[in-house]
C-alpha cells in the first residue's frame, strides 16, 4: 500500500521523476493510466452499486408489500397510516446523513459500511415477522437510522477517486445498476409474493425476509471487497497509488484529506452554493420517491389488478437507464452540467403534466416513462455538478451530507403529499412535485449565472483570491 507519506515524498521530486514513478518510466504511457483506472473502476463500482441497489430495494419495497396484502394485514389501509409509515423512515435518515459521512474517516470505510449494511439487512428481515403497524413504524425508523449514511459515504468515496469530469459517467454506472434494480424490484416482489402460504407466512412477508437475507449476505461481501480512500487503499501498487493521487491533485488539488473541524463545518455551512445544490437535489428527489412509493398504488387505481400493477411498475424504469447513460456521456464529454440538468428536468415536467392531468390511463402511464427518464438523468448530473465545484475533502464531506440530507427532506415531502383521500389520481401530490421541478430549473439557472460571473472575474483578473482557494480552478457550468 502506498500511504500518505509516500505520496508526500513523491511530490518533492522533480516533475520528470514524478512521471516516471507514476507511469512506469514513460510519461506518455496512456496504457498505464487506462489499466490503472480500469482496475479502480472494477474494484469500486460493482460492490458499491450492488449494495446501493439493495439499499434502494429495501427502502421502496414497502409499496410492493402493501399491494401484496400488507396493507390489509397490518391495517395500513386505515386513514393515512401508509403515508405515516413511509414518511417516518426519513426522520432519522435526514438527521444522521451528515454526521454519518463525517465519522466515516475516523471509523474506517470497511468497518462502517459493513456495520450499517448488515444492520439494515437484519431490520429488513425482521419486518417479515411483525404483526402490527406500530412495529412497522419502529422497523422503518431503524431502517432509516442504518441506511442514512450509506449513500453519502458512497458518493464521498467515489469523488475522491476520480477527476471532476470523470465522475458523472461513474455515477451513471451506479444508477444504471440501481435503476435496473428499481425496475426489477416490483417483479422480484411479485415472484416472492407467490410464496404466499409457505411455512404459514403471507406472500408480502417473504418479500422482506428474502430481500433482507440477501442484504445481510452483501454486508459480508462488503467487508471483503469495499474499497478505502485512495491514500489508504491496499489493492493498487505503490506506483499506481501515487499516479491516482497525483492526477487528482493536478485536477483540483485535494488528493490527500484535510481534517474536518467544527470551525470548517460552520464556515462551509455559510456558503450559499452548498444550499443551492441541496435545494436542487431536494427537488430532484421528489419525483424519484413519489414514483417509488406510490407507482404500484397509482397503477392499481387506474383499474389494473394487483399482479398487473406490480408488473407494470417495472417498464417505466427502462428509459431511465438509457437517458442516464447518454446524458452522463455527453455531460462529461462537453464538461457541462447545467444544460444537462435543465433539459431532462423539462422532460420530467411534461411527464408529470400527463400523469396528473391526462384523462386516458394509457397517456397517464406514458407520462410515468417521461418522469422516470428525465428525472434519473437529472439525479446524476446534479450530483456531478455539485461535486465538481467543491474542493477539499472536508468541504466535500459537508457538501455531500448537506445535499443528501436535503434530498431526504424532498423524499419525505413526497411521501406525505400523496394522501389516501386523493387516490387514485393523486393530483395534489403530483402537482406539488411538478411545481418543485420548476423551482429546480430556476435554482440551476441562478446558480450557474452566479458561478459564471465568478469565472469571468477570475479570467479577467478582477478577482485576487483563487476560486475555492485553489489556484487555476474554475467552476464547471
Amino acid at each position: 500500500m502506498a500511504d500518505r507519506s509516500s505520496y508526500s515524498d513523491e511530490k518533492e521530486k522533480d516533475s520528470t521523476s514524478d512521471v516516471k514513478a507514476e507511469t512506469g518510466g514513460n510519461e506518455h504511457d496512456i496504457a498505464f493510466e487506462r489499466k490503472t483506472m480500469r482496475y479502480v473502476d472494477w474494484r469500486i463500482i460493482p460492490i458499491l452499486a450492488v449494495v446501493d441497489a439493495f439499499s434502494l430495494i429495501d427502502r421502496i419495497n414497502l409499496a410492493a408489500a402493501y399491494t401484496a396484502g400488507m396493507g390489509v394485514d397490518l391495517h395500513l389501509v386505515t386513514g393515512n397510516r401508509y403515508s405515516i409509515v413511509s414518511s417516518l423512515y426519513y426522520a432519522p435518515y435526514i438527521l444522521l446523513q451528515l454526521p454519518g459521512v463525517l465519522v466515516l474517516r475516523y471509523v474506517g470505510v470497511r468497518n462502517w459500511m459493513t456495520f450499517i449494511v448488515v444492520s439494515w439487512g437484519l431490520v429488513q428481515l425482521c419486518m417479515g415477522f411483525i404483526h402490527s403497524w406500530g412495529y412497522m413504524i419502529l422497523c422503518r425508523l431503524l431502517l432509516g437510522i442504518f441506511e442514512a449514511s450509506y449513500f453519502p459515504s458512497l458518493l464521498f468515496i467515489m469523488v475522491t477517486w476520480y477527476k471532476r469530469h470523470e465522475v458523472q459517467k461513474r455515477l451513471a454506472g451506479l444508477y444504471l445498476i440501481a435503476g435496473t434494480a428499481s425496475g426489477l424490484s416490483p417483479i422480484l416482489a411479485y415472484v416472492l409474493s407467490l410464496l404466499h402460504g409457505k411455512r404459514g407466512l403471507a406472500g408480502w412477508r417473504w418479500i422482506f425476509i428474502i430481500e433482507g437475507a440477501i442484504t445481510v449476505f452483501l454486508g459480508g461481501v462488503t467487508w471483503l471487497f469495499i474499497p478505502a480512500f485512495p491514500d489508504q487503499n491496499t489493492f493498487l501498487t505503490p506506483e499506481q497509488t501515487a499516479f491516482v493521487l497525483k492526477r487528482i491533485d493536478d485536477d483540483r488539488g485535494d488528493a490527500l484529506p484535510d481534517p474536518v473541524t467544527f470551525e470548517k463545518v460552520k464556515r462551509y455551512l455559510t456558503d450559499w452554493t452548498l444550499w443551492a445544490y441541496g435545494l436542487m437535489f431536494m427537488c430532484n428527489s421528489m419525483p424519484t420517491f413519489s414514483m417509488s412509493f406510490f407507482l404500484p398504488i397509482i397503477l392499481k387505481g387506474m383499474g389494473w389488478s394487483k399482479t398487473a400493477a406490480l408488473l407494470l411498475s417495472a417498464p417505466p424504469y427502462g428509459p431511465s437507464i438509457i437517458t442516464t447513460m447518454v446524458v452522463a456521456y455527453y455531460s462529461d464529454k462537453t464538461k457541462s452540467r447545467s444544460a444537462f440538468i435543465i433539459g431532462p428536468a423539462l422532460v420530467t415536467v411534461i411527464g408529470l403534466c400527463l400523469t396528473a392531468f391526462a384523462r386516458q390511463n394509457e397517456v397517464r402511464y406514458f407520462g410515468v416513462f417521461l418522469i422516470n427518464g428525465g428525472n434519473a438523468a437529472v439525479t446524476t448530473t446534479v450530483l456531478a455538478y455539485s461535486s465538481n465545484n467543491v474542493v477539499s475533502h472536508s468541504k466535500k464531506s459537508v457538501q455531500t451530507g448537506l445535499m443528501l440530507t436535503m434530498g431526504s427532506i424532498g423524499a419525505t415531502i413526497a411521501t406525505v403529499i400523496f394522501r389516501a383521500k386523493d387516490t387514485p389520481k393523486y393530483k395534489p401530490g403530483l402537482s406539488t412535485v411538478l411545481g418543485m421541478q420548476i423551482v429546480l430549473i430556476i435554482t440551476v439557472c441562478f446558480t450557474t449565472w452566479r458561478l459564471s460571473l465568478r469565472n469571468k472575474a477570475m479570467r479577467e483578473g478582477k478577482r485576487t483570491e483563487p476560486l475555492e482557494g485553489q489556484p487555476g480552478f474554475y467552476y464547471t457550468l
